[in-house]
């Protein structure tokens, strides 16, 4: 399961949403985010789904990278479909049995939030597969930038949400080799209840902490080494200008926004 997280990597690629300007993909971002809980009817998705079909084509992942990066969310997903089927009131029955009673508005509730959660983590995965960890790392530094006058660090907290997407991948793939080396010495972390598989995840959250802590102290003596002090008087060598095909993908996300707030 540790290997089916996509959120953080990068795959590098030569694609139309790879030379898009970062700063352009978090703005799309944003709006897609805005789409999603915008829409709450079937066709109201539709626009929503057909934006990441397109958007992924255009980005020549593969598909299986995506749908991969939803397999460590089935359990959220089931979990969060079940308490509203079963939770939520509704009026409209679709199915009765006695001991189970399905109705029409708790389905529909459970299906739409499973849609979104679905769609908010593909979308996310575009961004993070599409773009590398400095060029992300640039795009929110400069939207973040005008905030500078009520003395808001942005350079600062850019390096903090990039360092931490950036650490996903090391985070999981440490992950999976204690726990790799914990099952060589006889841990068990697959029988047993939810009890016992939560106690057994003890012996490997610790050395995880452990590890993370030491990485982030060597990172830290490394950007002080080097002498680092934020992003006063720094340059850059790629200079970020927007192009023709950001502002047509810009055009395009408004016009999503607004074909689901006519159909919804």
């Amino acid at each position: 399961m540790l290997n089916n997280v996509t959120l953080g990597q990068y795959y590098p690629t030569n694609s139309t949403v790879h030379r898009m300007d970062p700063r352009m993909k978090i703005v799309l971002l944003v709006l897609f985010i805005v789409a999603v809980f915008m829409a709450k009817t079937l066709l109201a998705f539709i626009p929503v789904v057909a934006f990441v079909f397109i958007a992924a084509k255009l980005s020549k992942l593969p598909p299986m990278l995506l749908i991969k990066g939803l397999k460590p969310l089935r359990i959220i997903l089931i979990i969060t479909f079940v308490m509203n089927l079963f939770f939520l009131q509704g009026e409209t029955v679709l199915l009765d049995l006695g001991f189970l009673t399905i109705k029409k508005e708790p389905l529909f509730t459970a299906c739409l939030y499973a849609a979104r959660l679905i769609l908010l983590v593909m979308g996310s995965s575009i961004l993070t597969l599409t773009t590398a960890p400095v060029t992300l790392t640039d795009g929110l530094e400069r939207l973040l930038s005008p905030l500078r006058v009520i003395r808001f660090p942005a350079h600062e907290m850019a390096m903090m949400m990039t360092i931490a997407l950036r650490f996903i991948p090391t985070l999981l793939e440490e992950a999976d080799k204690i726990m790799k080396a914990q099952t060589a010495r006889g841990a068990d972390f697959e029988s047993g209840n939810l009890i016992a598989r939560a106690k057994a995840m003890i012996p490997l959250l610790v050395p995880l902490f452990v590890s993370a802590f030491r990485r982030a102290g060597d990172l830290a003596m490394a950007m002080e080494a080097r002498c680092y002090h934020g992003g006063e008087g720094r340059t850059r060598l790629h200079v970020l200008k927007l192009q023709k095909r950001d502002y047509l993908a810009l055009l395009c996300s408004c016009a999503l926004i607004a074909l689901v707030v006519i159909v919804r």
